[in-house]
């Protein structure tokens, strides 16, 4: 089960190559920016010490909002990662995104310029866009004339802008393209990118980031009620708590690379761990009622777990998405429950201490996952202070030592999206 296997039952293809369908693509690099650091050894040193990094906004006065706290991005000079016309062209998120995938590069020790062009693709989640360039133009538009808005604004603020980008600026030309469906983005990315490889292109960039800290973001935030209104950061998002009273907006995100397993081992990748399994499902409500019930979430768990030829009982930890609101957590314990039975899993939901980042935050939520993985260690639940009983599931409350060899991940995105991915070990034999 935790073998590399290349040659599985099903019928191999040319050159005992498993057939298209059977390959378990590999990731090899992480790229991480995150409230809680840039780059794994912060993001990952900050996890396990349990540090709250929402605070109060600072990238605009949020004094007249319901909201005044989210998760920023400390310390983040654009300049150090992007090239000075892409600045001029994009927005923060895409900014954001392009450091991730320079970092999940350089983690794979993958050039991009060694290879043939044809031989990458990027696909990434997206949730909102870009959100600071839009609303700065649009406002030139209202105030100065359609003369002062920028030649740029018609692909900064695009879904897709950060996938082209990235392309364009490492010179990738294999299948791309975006997943928009808000906080699963980031695990939907990464089964495109399982789609891709195993249609024959062999390293594909996946993940998502997003900033949705504007004036005009923030108030999309708020418009869903979701949104917690606590005055201080330690009274804010806490997922499963029994004062679970919303979530608090973040920016950030991961890029991962993916690659195909022999690939990967023709050129001596070190790998974290593969993409075993994935299913997606959707609740199909209007967007003003609630989830009725948790058989969409749990059927997405089994699905995935069946994909991966695997069984609940294989399972070392649950990634949940961790809502935050008390009836979206209900809803997801419920589910955890039904696949697994009450606290027969370790469950955590480190998001807690960094804000939901929507897209981005699932994708991190991956990455997290290879990095328990990796370190047989499994972070704590993110300012966690009193679990509520009534969910009935083996919370984290610190970090817990152990072998970790399959992690299942949830997500899930406004209107109804459920995504869980299935991240297993890979050994040598």
């Amino acid at each position: 089960m935790t073998v590399l296997d290349t040659a599985p039952a099903e019928a191999a293809g040319a050159a005992g190559r498993p057939a298209a369908g059977a390959v378990r693509p590999v990731v090899t690099g992480l790229g991480v920016i995150a409230p809680s650091g840039i780059g794994l050894d912060a993001y990952w040193a900050s996890t396990l010490r349990g540090e709250l990094r929402v605070a109060p906004i600072t990238r605009f006065d949020a004094s007249r909002y319901d909201t005044r706290i989210a998760g920023e991005v400390p310390d983040f000079a654009a300049e150090e990662y992007v090239d000075h016309r892409y600045l001029v062209q994009t927005d923060r998120w895409t900014w954001l995104g392009m450091a991730a995938s320079r970092l999940a590069l350089a983690d794979a020790a993958y050039d991009p310029a060694e290879r043939d062009p044809y031989e990458t693709s990027v696909v990434f989640g997206a949730g909102s866009g870009g959100n600071d360039f839009g609303q700065r133009e649009l406002s030139r538009l209202w105030t100065r004339g359609r003369t002062a808005v920028s030649v740029y604004q018609s692909i900064a603020w695009f879904y897709a802008a950060t996938t082209g980008q990235t392309s364009i600026r490492h010179g990738l030309k294999g299948p791309s393209g975006v997943l928009v469906s808000d906080g699963a983005g980031g695990l939907d990315s990464l089964a495109q990118a399982r789609r891709t490889i195993r249609r024959g292109t062999p390293t594909v960039l996946a993940g998502g980031a997003e900033c949705g800290l504007t004036p005009y973001a923030l108030t999309c935030h708020l418009s869903s009620g979701r949104v917690s209104s606590a005055a201080s950061p330690a009274d804010g998002y806490k997922p499963f708590d029994v004062r679970a009273n919303g979530y608090l907006p973040g920016e950030g995100g991961a890029t991962l690379l993916v690659e195909d397993p022999v690939t990967a081992a023709s050129r001596g990748a070190r790998v974290y761990g593969e993409i075993a399994g994935y299913a997606a499902t959707h609740d199909g409500a209007h967007h003003e009622q609630a989830p009725a019930d948790s058989r969409w979430l749990a059927a997405a768990m089994r699905r995935a777990l069946a994909d991966a030829k695997l069984t609940p009982a294989d399972v070392d930890v649950v990634f949940a998405d961790g809502a935050g609101s008390p009836d979206l957590d209900a809803l997801e314990a419920a589910a955890i429950r039904d696949v697994f039975g009450a606290g027969a899993v370790p469950v955590t939901a480190p998001q807690g201490l960094i804000g939901r980042l929507c897209a981005g935050g699932s994708a991190l939520a991956a990455a997290t996952a290879l990095l328990s993985i990796r370190d047989g260690v499994i972070p704590a639940v993110g300012n966690l202070d009193e679990p509520d009983p009534a969910h009935g599931l083996d919370l984290v409350r610190s970090p817990r030592e152990g072998r970790v060899r399959v992690a299942l991940v949830n997500a899930r995105g406004h209107g109804g999206f459920n995504s869980s991915l299935v991240l297993r070990a890979v050994g040598t034999d």
